[in-house]
């Protein structure tokens, strides 16, 4: 029973079809939206442009994703007329990283206790057992 149990564990682990097969149907639906957005790249881009988005994605693959993001949702609604040239794309980059920085400068910090710091009321408290 021991060991049924541990082989049961090990395929749901792994996602075995023996296993439920759901993360295998999450693989493959995964799987079609990447070769999706990988075909609609491949019609809004030239190759030059192709290929220095492809040597960012190995450098920052959170700014390739951003612009990605951007061309397929200009591609979707028309905004695009012709394919995004490598000159198109820089510019591209370049207001991206923009956005990235000013969405990590907004972080701010708020302390409890509003300040942290002693006030009157402490000081009175403190010394009420002198």
């Amino acid at each position: 029973q021991i060991r049924r149990a541990r082989l049961q564990q090990l395929r749901q682990q792994q996602g075995s079809p023996g296993g439920g097969g759901e993360g295998s149907q999450e693989d493959a639906k995964r799987q079609r939206e990447a070769e999706a957005r990988s075909s609609l790249l491949s019609q809004v881009l030239t190759p030059d442009a192709a290929d220095r988005l492809g040597r960012i994605r190995l450098v920052k693959e959170s700014r390739a994703t951003a612009v990605e993001n951007h061309l397929i949702t200009l591609a979707r609604s028309g905004q695009l007329r012709t394919k995004v040239t490598e000159e198109q794309l820089k510019d591209l980059l370049a207001s991206v990283a923009e956005q990235q920085e000013e969405q990590a400068a907004k972080i701010t910090i708020t302390r409890k206790g509003g300040g942290g710091g002693w006030d009157s009321d402490d000081l009175d408290d403190l010394l009420e057992g002198v």
